[in-house]
């Protein structure tokens, strides 16, 4: 398999994924603005976003794949790894039912924690009650997703990535849709529009993996549950990869909470806007090549091909940091214009951007940590370890949770507290790739190769010679970022592509990559 182009694949999806969810976000901002609709509206959209992280995208995955991969590689081949999967599906079926249900129940309590009350914003009981009603709206999205991360499971499993990889984007049509043609001049109809639309997003992701598993050939039936010895071992790996797996989406919301409880209107939606952002080259590069990897190094751990599992993990870091450094030193020196360029209009004004332009640089001084945990955790996953990287992420939740306390209230007095959650969050990230690596090197199982050392310092180098050709480049598009869609679009197309341009020179100008590198790079294959 060829790392380079499964992520291309993967990647190219993801990115129009993306697009449509910046999209949605540019038309929220427009329609909604950064007031308390538009901050219940995110509270709301939070919980689901969360549980796709912790379950859907992290622990499902973890304990479901290894598992699935094993049963194909003992002998029995698919058809062993699909009675697994039908297994799975019937205890996973009602156990979803009943949590949808009590989560449905503890509305109140759980929008109340998500928000920390938005006892700064003041609101009124009937802006309370109306917060609750948009997360009864999202929670039934959890059901969904989560019989979706089963079947995507399988379908990577099959090294069919891009079905699965496919999938986000009916959501985000949902919720454009919802946008476009439900929108009002009262901000709280359209926040309620959008609400709705997650759920109605969540059955057509369920109804296209389920048409694609069928045309893979694989028809899951429900059956009675029981809990025989590998759904126990499936059991044993979910709930501490739940919490590993999801560590920067607890840290986020904690973040969120505390921000909706300290600061003052908008901030949340700040935050928000600025995450948007730094998730996009999370979701291209990061969670493409964590979908990656867990399948293709499980299965070679499997066959006792340990060396190249190694091999496999050193290429994905290597590819992720040549991917996410040039991005990071975009949002640290070009917030602001990007920031501008995508949300400025409507009701999202001046004093909006400014504050989600600090929120994202902060937030992206910790992106290199957030595409390294999805590199490392695969190595623990694939051998089955799930508790070791939970350890590790309540540290990072630990430290996340002091930061905030010390960084909002101290951050506050400059009028700039909405920046002590994302550096508390890039905080916390880093010290948790830090201790993945240390932990995985001590046990031999993973260890940098030659290439990486001598690549990884040019290509820092290479970034930051990018950052300073942007911090040039800004005053001379800046005026244009106001204007026309289009006028817009071409001016924020001109700032990123005098960023990859100088970015692609400097690399070759450093010898972190020359185009035969990049030529080995695209056609280099792991034997299957």
């Amino acid at each position: 398999m060829n790392l380079a182009r499964a992520l291309g694949s993967i990647g190219g999806l993801t990115l129009a994924s993306r697009v449509l969810a910046l999209v949605r976000d540019t038309l929220q901002a427009s329609y909604v603005g950064a007031g308390f609709a538009s901050d219940a509206f995110l509270v709301a959209f939070r919980l689901p976003n969360m549980f796709r992280a912790l379950f859907a995208e992290g622990a499902f995955s973890a304990a479901f794949i290894p598992l699935f991969n094993r049963k194909v590689a003992e002998g029995g081949g698919t058809a062993a790894g699909i009675d697994f999967a039908e297994r799975a599906l019937a205890l996973l079926f009602p156990v979803l039912l009943v949590f949808t249900a009590l989560l449905l129940a503890a509305a109140y309590p759980l929008t109340w924690a998500l928000s920390g009350g938005f006892d700064r914003q003041h609101p009124t009981a009937e802006q309370f009650a109306f917060a609750v009603m948009l997360s009864r709206f999202t929670i039934p999205y959890l059901l969904l997703i989560s019989l979706v991360s089963l079947l995507g499971g399988i379908l990577n499993s099959l090294h069919r990535f891009w079905v699965n990889a496919a999938a986000p984007i009916l959501l985000n049509v949902a919720m454009v849709a919802a946008l476009v043609f439900f929108h009002g001049t009262d901000p709280y109809a359209t926040a309620r529009a959008q609400a709705l639309s997650v759920t109605a997003g969540g059955a057509l992701q369920l109804a296209w993996l389920w048409w694609a598993c069928r045309r893979a050939g694989v028809s899951l039936k429900l059956r009675p549950p029981r809990i025989d010895d590998d759904v126990k071992q499936m059991l044993k790996l979910i709930v501490p990869a739940a919490t590993g797996a999801g560590a920067a989406q607890i840290n986020l919301a904690i973040s969120s909470a505390l921000a909706g409880g300290l600061l003052s209107a908008g901030s949340i939606s700040a935050i928000y806007y600025a995450d948007r952002l730094n998730q996009l080259p999370l979701g291209l590069i990061g969670i493409g090549l964590g979908t990656i990897l867990l399948p293709v190094v499980s299965r070679m751990l499997s066959e006792g091909r340990d060396a190249e599992a190694m091999d496999m993990q050193n290429r994905g870091l290597e590819l992720a940091l040549f991917l996410t450094l040039p991005a990071t030193a975009a949002f640290v020196f070009a917030a602001e214009p990007i920031v501008r360029g995508l949300f400025q209009h409507g009701a999202f004004d001046a004093g909006d951007t400014q504050r989600a332009a600090l929120a994202l640089a902060a937030f992206s001084i910790g992106l290199p940590s957030y595409v390294l945990v999805k590199v490392l955790t695969p190595g623990f996953y694939a051998r089955a370890d799930t508790r070791t990287p939970v350890r590790l992420a309540l540290y990072s939740v630990a430290i996340n949770l002091v930061g905030n306390l010390i960084l909002i209230p101290t951050l506050a007095h400059w009028n700039i507290g909405q920046i002590g959650p994302p550096l508390a969050t890039a905080l916390a990230s880093s010290i948790n790739v830090a201790s993945l690596y240390l932990v995985l090197a001590r046990r031999g199982h993973f260890a940098l190769d030659p290439q990486v050392k001598r690549r990884v310092p040019r290509l820092a180098l290479a970034a930051a010679a990018m950052g300073a050709a942007l911090l040039a480049v800004t005053p001379l598009v800046d005026p244009f970022l106001t204007g026309a869609l289009v006028i817009r679009i071409a001016a924020l197309a001109a700032l990123v592509g005098s960023g990859v341009a100088i970015y692609a020179l400097a690399c070759v100008a450093t010898g972190a990559y020359r185009p035969a590198d990049i030529k080995s790079l695209l056609r280099r294959r792991a034997t299957k």
